[in-house]
């Protein structure tokens, strides 16, 4: 039993030191780095050691020291809203709600992207009325492996004929890069970029991922109340409203685009159960149909099938915007937003 417990502790350990090592990795650099990792894989070491030998009280001070000195270091790493970002990271969501159904939703981003780089920098504000609020999307993107998506959600508004207003409005929750920064699953676990909510256009959004990025974008409507959509949004707004006034970390595991939902998500059903398939977000059209919520017919594998979201779909229905030709069916029937 003795070993056991050694065994456990030792393996908790090394998970911590593994972690902290990271830690060290990502946020120093040159000289500062050399000294900090060395003696941090000095102290590692000498508790190992004394771990394994009979020295239990000067392998718990050492032990006690790294830790405390380590902790001390990392919660000096705050978050910051003032940074050099990337031009599309630039800009968080900034909402006020005007009275109970007007909300002014302000930062929109709406690029035309010329490649996966390059676009035609534009952002817009609007004030979108929740009485007009008549659908809602989940759209799933995977860049590598099918067991990791990234999640957006879209709204849909309803609008008057020749209105210049957005039909569909997406929330994207990212990492906020900075300008010369690219992204890292390692980096996720030990604050090196802060959290965004990128409010879009689906023609920016969704056109970037499909037609530059080449990425796998399905797009799944849900089932839900008029409650319910409202809620949702509202949820939305009050993580944009959050994040104005005071930034945040991205995690990889706690705090990144599907988990970070989950709490507002939560509003909609009281016992709605935290899942692996929210980690593993390309699972997330099971979990969703589980719940009774993702929309359309037939089995969930005709479903998957028909939510893929086609590459230049503008260039194969010329007469309809992007968000009526992403939702186009095979049978060329026109489409609606609800």
């Amino acid at each position: 039993m003795v070993f056991i417990l050694k065994g456990l502790i030792f393996f908790c350990w090394s998970l911590g030191s593994a972690w902290a090592g990271l830690a060290l990795w990502v946020h120093l650099q040159g000289i500062s780095f050399a000294l900090s990792f060395t003696l941090f894989l000095l102290s590692t070491l000498a508790t190992g050691l004394f771990f394994w030998s009979s020295s239990y009280g000067l392998s718990l001070c050492l032990l006690l020291i790294s830790i405390f000195s380590f902790g001390y270091w990392y919660q000096g790493i705050e978050p910051q809203q003032d940074r050099h970002w990337a031009v599309e990271l630039s800009r968080g969501a900034e909402a006020n709600l005007e009275d109970n159904d007007i909300v002014q939703l302000r930062n929109i981003r709406d690029f035309d992207w010329l490649s996966e780089d390059e676009a035609r920098h534009n952002w817009r504000s609007q004030n979108l009325d929740l009485t007009q609020l008549k659908s809602v999307d989940v759209i799933t993107s995977v860049w590598s492996s099918p067991k990791i998506a990234h999640l957006l959600v879209s709204f849909g508004f309803e609008q008057a004929p020749n209105s210049n207003n957005l039909e569909h409005v997406v929330f994207s929750i990212e990492i906020r890069r900075e300008h010369d920064e690219a992204f890292s699953q390692f980096g996720g676990f030990v604050r090196q970029f802060e959290l965004i909510l990128i409010a879009a256009t689906e023609r920016d959004v969704i056109k970037l991922r499909t037609d530059h990025r080449q990425e796998d974008v399905r797009l799944y409507p849900l089932n839900l109340t008029e409650k319910n959509r409202r809620e949702l949004f509202l949820g939305y707004i009050a993580l944009a409203q959050r994040l104005e006034a005071a930034p945040e970390f991205y995690n990889t595991i706690s705090a990144n685009c599907t988990t970070a939902v989950y709490p507002f998500a939560k509003k909609l059903k009281a016992d709605l159960p935290f899942n692996w398939q929210l980690l593993f977000s390309g699972h997330l059209a099971k979990y969703l149909e589980d719940l009774g919520v993702l929309g359309g017919e037939g089995s969930l594998a005709a479903r998957q099938a028909a939510a893929r979201v086609t590459p230049f779909a503008e260039q194969h229905h010329p007469e309809k915007t992007f968000s009526q030709a992403i939702r186009q069916k095979a049978s060329d029937q026109p489409v609606s937003i609800h």
